[in-house]
């Protein structure tokens, strides 16, 4: 199909939907870097500053599913405005934190935003370019991401070195004003359309609490038992409501097909071990090997960087020796990269970190391409979006929990990562990967039951999803590093397993 070219207000339409996936993606890693800094500046622990990056994840997580059935009734390009808004002006209300608990509220507030940016950006497509330039347009918004999310940390760590830990926070506030002239001055007004879906308010404020119930049992001393049964019996309420719901978030008769079951439990494995890297890493580093905050930040960006351009290479693989025979190696470059962590001694230095982190790093991009591309070949157009969706909300689960959970075993081995001598972060350090291997051996095992008889999710025509839902899916799905999945604007007919459908890349022109 010829594509048409963009006129000079599709380009600008499309810069600022580049512009609305850069700034919440940059966000979500620009903090990890300074944690030791933020730890120091408000004489925080380690679980205290931990909620720095916690608020901001679970925010995006419990919302970022039903932000796009709410665009609907509310208006996409209305709701977009109003998302950058609050974005801004949290970014502000963190540079101006007089204290942790001002920032962490500040932050979750910023995470509201960024789950409404995140949502639309994808649903706007449609809106600001031809549908032949779709595929470049979802390109484009998958490099956003990746640049965003490995920009972070060296961005974070130079600004906080530099000009103070503001700094990370005060650059929205332009950028995101920038983004509301273009939002409003270029983006197609918002349609009027038939009747909309109902909104599920009952399961989105249940699943809020569920989620944050658990993650105030990883970093609460002594409410742990508590905390974990609030949140078991959540997922219980959870689970009679969405059965009751008319609109529910989640379709539960989803999860009795095997290779979706199996593919959103490795994705929640793999993305807790790699936001291990991302939250242990700087207090390896800083504390452990002495480096400085910029170098921290650096060192942090090798990993995203690398997931983030080996993605059409990975992609290419998956299609010449399909994705059944890459998920198992690419977890087992996981789990041999999480080896060498564990393992090699702090004399190395650097390169002792570095170079298992880049196996790790190629390995995700792989695990990435090549899971995606095992699930979505089997899945009807009309469940895509649910299907994304719902391998989003895996994703941001498993940050959660690697931020939490892993979180809390380095807190266990090192006592107090922020007081801790060399020696005992070093120690820590490599207990938590020990950690991360025995969750990628278990990775391993769930991944032989992947692939075995065909998904019944492509036979299954009872479940659709509106296009809000698929616009929130394809965002939420993106990996972080982060490949944003265009599976909506894929061909009706599933292509073979070996295919590779779960990223924008989808159109190599």
């Amino acid at each position: 199909m010829p594509r048409d070219s963009l006129s000079s207000p599709a380009r600008w339409a499309l810069t600022s939907l580049a512009l609305s996936m850069l700034m919440p993606s940059m966000d979500t890693s620009i903090a990890n870097a300074g944690l030791p800094i933020l730890a120091s500046a408000f004489e925080a622990t380690f679980q205290q500053v931990q909620w720095i990056v916690l608020a901001y994840l679970l925010a995006v997580t419990t919302l970022i599913v039903s932000v796009g059935r709410l665009g609907d009734g509310a208006g996409r390009r209305r709701l977009l405005l109003i998302g950058i808004g609050i974005f801004s002006s949290a970014s502000l209300a963190c540079a101006l934190a007089p204290g942790l608990g001002w920032l962490i509220g500040a932050r979750a507030v910023q995470g509201v935003g960024a789950a409404i940016m995140f949502a639309l950006t994808v649903a706007l497509v449609s809106d600001a370019v031809p549908k032949s330039r779709a595929g470049s347009a979802m390109g484009l918004l998958a490099t956003m991401s990746a640049t965003g999310t490995s920009l972070g940390p060296s961005l974070g760590g130079l600004l906080m070195t530099h000009v103070g830990w503001q700094s990370i926070f005060l650059l929205n506030v332009p950028l995101g004003l920038l983004n509301i002239w273009l939002v409003y001055r270029f983006l197609p007004a918002d349609r009027a359309t038939g009747p909309r879906a109902g909104f599920d308010f009952s399961g989105s404020a249940v699943l809020m609490l569920t989620l944050a119930a658990y993650a105030l049992a990883m970093t609460l001393e002594g409410l742990l038992l508590p905390l974990l049964l609030a949140s078991l019996c959540g997922v219980g309420l959870f689970i009679v409501v969405e059965m009751r719901a008319k609109s529910p978030l989640i379709r539960l008769s989803l999860f009795s097909d095997v290779r979706l079951s199996s593919s959103l439990a490795l994705t929640l494995l793999v993305t807790t071990v790699m936001m291990t890297t991302l939250v242990v890493g700087p207090f390896y580093l800083h504390r452990g090997l002495g480096l400085s905050s910029t170098m921290v930040g650096v060192a942090l960006s090798v990993g995203p960087l690398l997931s983030a351009l080996s993605g059409v290479p990975a992609g290419r693989l998956v299609d010449r020796f399909g994705a059944h025979r890459i998920v198992p190696g690419a977890l087992l470059g996981m789990a041999c990269g999480c080896g060498l962590l564990a393992a090699l001694p702090m004399t190395l230095g650097l390169p002792g970190y570095v170079l298992p982190i880049m196996l790790v790093a190629v390995s995700y991009a792989l695990f990435q391409a090549a899971n995606n591309t095992g699930l979505m070949a089997g899945v009807s157009q009309d469940q895509r979006g649910v299907v994304s969706a719902m391998l989003g909300l895996a994703r941001n689960l498993g940050l959660i929990t690697g931020a939490a959970v892993m979180g809390a075993v380095f807190a266990l081995a090192a006592g107090d990562p922020t007081q801790a001598p060399a020696a005992v972060i070093g120690s820590g350090f490599h207990m938590t990967f020990a950690v991360a291997v025995a969750l990628m051996l278990t990775a391993l095992v769930i991944s032989r039951v992947q692939f075995k008889g065909g998904s019944g999710l492509a036979r299954d025509s009872e479940l659709s999803a509106d296009e809000g839902v698929v616009g929130a899916g394809l965002i939420a799905g993106k990996p972080a590093p982060t490949m944003i999945g265009a599976e909506s604007r894929s061909p009706a007919k599933p292509k073979p397993c070996g295919s590779w459908q779960a990223s924008s890349h989808n159109d190599r022109g």
